[in-house]
This record gives C-alpha cells, structure tokens and sequence, in this order.
C-alpha cells in the first residue's frame, strides 16, 4: 500500500506517519498542499489522506485541482471540521471519504483499506479465524488463548494487545499504536499503561513471554518462529 499524506500538523502528521507504516505500508509526507499535488502527479498513490485547512493551498482545492487532471486517486478527507456542510461539500468536490478529528486509528486503517479495495488496488487476505506465534495461539470466534495447548486466563484488554501482537508476528508496534487501538484515542499518551499491561502479558504467557521483545525508542514485537 502507497499512501500519500498531506498534513500540516506536525504532531498529527507524526502520528499517522508511523502508525501506517508500522501496518507496513508506504507513506509520503506532504506538509501543505502544492508540495501534496506535486507529488501525486509524479508518483501513483492507492490512497491519499488529506487534511483541509492547509497552507497555500487548501484541500478543497487539492480535491479540485486533481480531478481536474482526471487523477481519480481515493482521497480520504481527515479534518477538524466536522459541520455537516462542511462535510458535504468534501465529498461534493472529488473526496471518497471524510473522517473528523480526533479519530480512532483502527477506524482510519480500516477506511484506508476500503477505499484502496474500491478502487481495485489493494486486495487483502481472507481473515484468518486462529492467529498463532509458535506455541501461542488465540481463536477469534471462541477468545480462547492457548500456550503450547494449554488454556490461559487473560483480562479484555491484555488479549486485545495480544491479539495486535499475533495479527503481525515480528512487526513493531509503537507504544502509541497499542494504546491507540486497545484503549482508545481518549486515554492520555503520556501514561505508562501500555508497558504495565505488556509487563502482565510477558508474565502470564510464561516462558513464551521472551517472545514479547522490547525494542528499544520504537515499541514492542512478538518475535516470529
């Protein structure tokens, strides 16, 4: 996936930047919104986030400008204004989607993916119903979690970030992403949660919770077998 992001907020653009691309995905950054149409015209995006209120040229232009050119790149509009009209209009002026901040970021991958399936490029695996690392294995239908066969008893929220972990055995999840999906974008980033639950996750899981690595300034993985 080649997602294009044109975003002025330093912060928000941080944190979209690398909870996309810990999905794996490529991502350019575009901080305004000529630098944004220059790069959609020199390379072929599956998907663009867009922010509206943008420097120079603002995203209702960007919307404009580029269909104009018969560029007909899914555009998913992620903005602060959330008026109905304002809405509206989004979708009137060339967008496929409007999502108002703040967000989940769940919700964000999950319409990324969507628009990319509509368009036809992107194509996602069927959903596997058991997802395993080695001895550690959790059934979705049942939420039964099993270490080398054996039953384990975990909280909610403990199989939620197990469940993040197994869905990409070896990925990075930064402590940001794992907050953002188990608990929400409301829950205060500055708090240590999420190494509390990682630290009762290691502990329960036994001998397999070495497969839970830290890695160092970026987050946490479950290492694959």
């Amino acid at each position: 996936m080649n997602v294009l992001l044109v975003e002025d907020e330093a912060r928000v653009a941080d944190f979209v930047l690398r909870g996309l691309r810990a999905e794996g995905w490529t991502v350019t950054h575009a901080p305004d919104g000529e630098t944004g149409l220059e790069l959609a015209r020199q390379d072929r995006f599956d998907v663009i986030v867009l922010d509206l209120m943008l420097p120079g040229l603002p995203g209702q232009d960007f919307c404009r400008k580029l269909r104009a050119r018969r560029d007909y790149t899914p555009i998913l509009i992620l903005s602060a204004l959330d008026a109905l009209d304002e809405r509206v209009e989004g979708l009137r002026i060339g967008a496929d989607d409007y999502m108002v901040k703040p967000f989940e970021f769940d919700e964000l991958i999950a319409r990324v993916e969507a628009l990319a399936r509509r368009s036809g490029r992107f194509v996602e695996a069927a959903p596997e119903t058991v997802l395993s690392a080695g001895a550690i294995a959790l059934d979705l239908d049942t939420l039964e979690t099993t270490v080398e066969g054996e039953p384990l008893d975990l909280t909610a929220k403990e199989r939620e970030i197990l469940k993040l972990f197994l869905s990409k055995p070896g990925r990075v999840f930064s402590r940001e992403r794992i907050l953002n999906s188990v608990w929400g974008a409301s829950e205060d980033p500055l708090t240590n949660i999420v190494d509390v639950y990682v630290g009762r996750l290691r502990r329960k899981l036994g001998p397999q919770g070495d497969k839970l690595q830290t890695v160092r300034g970026a987050g946490y993985k479950l290492r694959a077998d």
